[in-house]
């Protein structure tokens, strides 16, 4: 029921190699309308990342530290020296940013989200279990698991988590979906799976929310005497 980053990536990908002159990686964003491209070695790895901040940093780092031919201390070049060795690169090597932040094509579009959110970016590079750049996935991939249409979240409910999951008869069950929220009628024999039920609904790719109306049978959940 999870969707992996490979269903919802771009596969046509545009990449530099090590060799590729500053001029044509700024020729290659521009062309492309793109802010950034992976850059990958001569068996097709990802090695790293270029954005346009890294081209930027060319005249960002003159400007703040060799303007009217200053010079600054040892200690100053120190702490920049990766801004120094963006400033001063001419290749695709010397810029880029590495090691580029990817993630597997197995992996799910929630660890993509969150690996997105922990560092701050737009999209993803995609790499295969070698290494190799297979894609590149955006937010924009990612928001088109929620734009499904509401009859197939409700077939892949009924289908994936009442039958094929918890075996219940889907006619004490109705499943009905608005606009991605889905609401649950109907009864099950113990509370146990109808908890089960909401948590397994809410993980179907597509749905926004769940309104759990299940009643059941039993009641088997743990009873906590206070010891």
């Amino acid at each position: 029921m999870r969707t992996r980053v490979e269903d919802v990536m771009t596969r046509q990908v545009i990449s530099v190699d090590f060799d590729t002159p500053f001029k044509d990686v700024a020729e290659t964003l521009i062309q492309h309308g793109i802010s950034a491209v992976p850059v990958v070695d001569a068996d097709g790895r990802v090695a790293g990342v270029i954005s346009e901040a890294d081209l930027l940093r060319k005249e960002e780092f003159r400007e703040l530290f060799y303007r009217e031919g200053y010079r600054p201390p040892l200690r100053v070049r120190r702490r920049h020296r990766d801004a120094e060795r963006k400033a001063t690169g001419d290749t695709a090597y010397e810029l880029m940013s590495a090691p580029a932040v990817s993630i597997s094509r197995e992996a799910t579009v929630v660890a993509a989200a969150r690996l997105m959110d922990e560092h701050d970016l737009k999209r993803l590079v995609v790499r295969d279990d070698d290494g190799c750049l297979v894609g590149i996935v955006s937010r924009r991939d990612l928001l088109r698991t929620f734009v499904r249409d509401d009859e197939e979240i409700a077939k892949d409910v009924r289908e994936d988590v009442f039958e094929r999951a918890l075996w219940n008869d889907p006619s004490q069950v109705t499943v009905t979906v608005d606009h991605g929220i889905v609401t649950l009628n109907g009864h099950m024999d113990r509370r146990s799976s109808a908890a089960i039920a909401a948590r397994m609904t809410q993980r179907v790719n597509g749905v926004v929310d769940v309104v759990d109306n299940l009643t059941w049978d039993e009641d088997d959940t743990p009873v906590w005497d206070g010891r």
